[in-house]
């Protein structure tokens, strides 16, 4: 698996996922960072289901919204990581749709949980079940994109 992921095709698969992860969140960086965030482009973290291409674009794209986190670093390491997680469960559970779109929910809420709560006053168990609230609505969004790309044929693609 891991050769076809260097192809130049699936190379350049992934650098669309991270160009559209990057640009989505840019977009929309007002409700991307925060406290109480919803970031559209974590609909993405789905797109493992169909297509291993997408685990490498989506921690690129993720790393690269991250560097223009009001929370810096920490933001950039965890916050990459837990994309990463949630992208590599999310294929290891592909055939499996509610485990896969728990992947994200649960790194997530754990992880960036941890890190909201650490900039904040907000208690953790409340921090993590917000942020974990919040993911779980991008990834009912991804439902809707896996459901629409299942209609395309993705092997010309990939």
């Amino acid at each position: 698996m891991f050769k076809k992921l260097l192809s130049t095709r699936s190379l350049c698969v992934s650098a669309v996922i991270a160009a559209l992860y990057a640009a989505l969140t840019m977009l929309l960086r007002p409700i991307s960072f925060g406290s109480v965030q919803l970031r559209i482009s974590e609909s993405l973290t789905l797109l493992p289901v169909l297509m291993p291409q997408a685990i490498p674009g989506l921690f690129v794209g993720c790393l690269i919204a991250n560097l223009f986190s009001p929370v810096g670093v920490l933001d950039i390491i965890f916050g990459s990581l837990a994309t990463l997680i949630a992208a590599c469960g999310t294929w290891y559970f592909r055939r499996m749709p509610i485990l896969a779109a728990a992947c994200p929910v649960v790194a997530n809420g754990v992880i960036i949980g941890l890190l909201v709560q650490s900039t904040s006053n907000w208690p953790l168990p409340l921090t993590m079940c917000v942020i974990a609230l919040e993911e779980a609505v991008s990834v009912a969004l991804g439902f809707a994109l896996i459901a629409a790309l299942k209609r395309i044929d993705l092997s010309k693609l990939i």
